[in-house]
């Protein structure tokens, strides 16, 4: 077992009083992993109401006042400190055997539109084994077909725009990723968190929070990376969805500006 420190440092400068919601917490699957809880705290203090979205994932809502909002977490988590589990063997599951709490994740969504993207997904891997050679097989293509630069992010680019545009960063591998397996009747669903340089070189770019997936085979939920397209060590989920637009760090419902942006995931000990 390996401890792992996470958080973030998130400062906002806001015109007028603004409600926001906020999706930053560990997620609850990863609850006994905890070792100190990652609480939100506001400066100024404001009262924070939690619930749960639709997913299962732990949301705060606040009524920012006007002026400079900072919102800070810190925790530590124990994490196995192995990479992500690989089983070649795991098969497909035919669509009329799928729990029917997979389904969803069979549709197309806001950022993965399967409709305008299944012709090439059959095209491409068709072919393919079914099981996890077929994702794997989808992993390495988008992993080569993407070039990875912060200078391509959009909040409003698709799957179908990274698949034209050949660039994005991780939520566009991990959308095009998914609008593939969902195109190849594959349960796949976003997840967004936390991935240091574990067991990797160090990267210099600033830490930001992790986009990745997770496909239905076999039965379970396996985790998949197409940005690095490799088993990796340590990630930590914050919340799961349909696509990135499920599970959005911060929602603002009003102007603002994102003065600065700091998160950190580092072994201690």
């Amino acid at each position: 077992m390996i401890t792992i420190r996470v958080g973030y440092e998130l400062t906002y400068d806001l015109p007028q009083p603004t409600p926001m919601i906020m999706v930053l917490g560990i997620h609850y699957s990863r609850a006994s992993d905890v070792v100190v809880p990652d609480r939100l705290t506001t400066t100024p203090f404001l009262p924070i109401e939690g619930y749960r979205d639709l997913f299962g994932n732990w949301c705060s809502r606040i009524l920012a006042p006007a002026g400079r909002l900072v919102l800070t977490g810190d925790g530590t988590v124990l994490d196995s400190g192995l990479p992500d589990v690989v089983d070649w063997n795991a098969p497909q599951t035919a669509v009329e055997n799928l729990p029917a709490e997979t389904l969803g994740f069979l549709l197309g969504s806001r950022y993965c539109e399967t409709d305008r993207l299944s012709e090439q997904a059959w095209q491409l891997f068709g072919n393919t084994p079914p099981g996890w050679a077929r994702v794997q097989a989808i992993c390495d293509f988008v992993h080569n077909h993407i070039a990875f630069g912060y200078q391509h992010a959009r909040p409003t680019k698709t799957a179908w725009e990274a698949f034209n545009e050949r660039t994005g960063v991780c939520r566009d591998y991990a959308h095009l990723a998914i609008a593939f397996c969902r195109a190849m009747n594959i349960p796949a669903r976003y997840c967004t968190g936390y991935l240091g340089d574990i067991g990797v070189p160090p990267n210099p770019d600033p830490m930001d929070f992790a986009g990745w997936f997770e496909a239905y085979l076999g039965g379970q939920w396996y985790t998949f990376d197409p940005r690095n397209n490799t088993p990796r060590i340590g990630h930590i989920l914050i919340a799961r969805g349909r696509d990135a637009a499920d599970v959005p760090i911060t929602y603002t419902f009003g102007p603002n500006t994102l003065v600065s942006f700091k998160v950190w995931t580092d072994q201690v000990g």
